[in-house]
């Protein structure tokens, strides 16, 4: 006996099929035929450094090999684009980001809780109390020059030297509102001045006058860097790892100055991006860039002081011996009032000064 199948049950059952085949295309496309997850990774980090350790972790991990795409953004540059894409996420991993934030990202679901295995290196005032972030290393801001246009005795040394007539129009500065480290910086720089009288007008004067005394807000930091290199200015604020690495790496013209009176010193941390398309990838790669015997390598090669805590008979002999006085800073006060102080000196101060 032969059964016909109906005409509109026989479409039924070939859109099924096909929807069916449709779906288990795309996770494959996902996930690719050997299990492993497309990742990308929104980062700050110098690049040779960047590709450096993506290649170290397909070497210990090949099925990720040609699944791993990088984009560099500032911090700010890369918070803001998490927001824009929470609907739709596109990476799967934060490398690089200040405490403020990294909170803010948490704070709005952005960041998906995690256990690296190393965690407990970490000190607890390093990382998210339920995992959704982790310092990976510590970034003290110190004041940079050009030793071949200014001679050390007639470098800034203290922060105050910088609103002095001395350095007006030597002074290039990373564009503020896109980048997280020079938000921190300034917020901290609003800290210091307006300590003793709870307001922020100290803060605000202060930054008047290093406003009055910039010669040009750069919008990247190549082209900071560039600006030093030839005399457009000849001294910014920025991170002791750039400070060590750049004249290391690209013959730059540079010595920096760590004031004694202290220097913030901030949190660089990481994140797995709420994305369950990448999630299992980002976790992979966590666990690779939280290896102690990783951060270890990067201090040696790329001056990076590692947020955990490691032996010190391993570190290199320039981390042993670094010795950073430390501006202190009520973080948590701080990222409270970052935003709002930075909208003013945006809105009301920068570009406003110079004369």
């Amino acid at each position: 006996m032969k059964f016909q199948i109906p005409g509109s049950l026989a479409a039924i059952l070939i859109l099924s099929l096909l929807t069916s085949a449709c779906r288990k295309g795309e996770s494959q496309d996902a996930a690719g035929s050997d299990g492993a997850q497309n990742l990308i990774i929104y980062t700050g980090r110098d690049k040779d450094e960047v590709a450096k350790v993506v290649d170290l972790f397909i070497e210990k991990n090949p099925k990720y090999k040609g699944k791993v795409d990088t984009l560099t953004l500032g911090a700010q540059a890369a918070l803001e684009r998490l927001k824009a894409e929470k609907a739709n996420p596109q990476a799967g991993f934060l490398w690089g980001g200040t405490q403020q934030g990294l909170q803010q990202a948490t704070s709005e679901g952005l960041l998906a809780p995690s256990s690296p295995v190393h965690a407990a290196l970490i000190q607890p005032g390093r990382k998210d109390g339920k995992g959704h972030w982790y310092a990976e290393m510590l970034l003290p801001e110190v004041i940079i020059y050009n030793h071949d246009l200014l001679k050390p005795e007639q470098a800034p040394k203290e922060w105050d030297d910088l609103i002095t007539p001395a350095f007006k129009g030597k002074i290039v500065i990373r564009d503020v509102m896109p980048s997280g480290t020079m938000r921190t910086i300034y917020s901290a720089m609003m800290v210091r001045q307006s300590a003793l009288t709870g307001s922020p007008e100290a803060g605000y004067a202060w930054l008047k006058k290093l406003d009055a005394n910039t010669e040009t807000y750069t919008p990247s930091p190549d082209d900071m860097y560039f600006s030093i290199d030839r005399g457009v200015g000849t001294v910014t604020l920025w991170n002791l790892q750039d400070a060590l690495i750049q004249p290391l790496k690209n013959g730059r013209p540079w010595s920096y100055v760590i004031p004694d009176s202290g220097v913030p010193v901030l949190l660089d941390g990481v994140g797995v991006v709420n994305n369950p398309k990448s999630m299992q990838a980002a976790l992979d790669f966590e666990n690779f860039l939280l290896e102690p015997e990783l951060q270890l390598q990067l201090a040696k090669e790329y001056y990076q002081i590692p947020a955990m805590d490691l032996p010190e008979d391993k570190k290199p002999e320039w981390l042993a011996k670094l010795n950073i006085k430390e501006m202190k800073i009520d973080w948590d006060a701080m990222s409270a009032k970052q935003t709002e102080w930075m909208n003013y000196w945006a809105q009301n101060i920068k570009g406003k000064y110079k004369k």
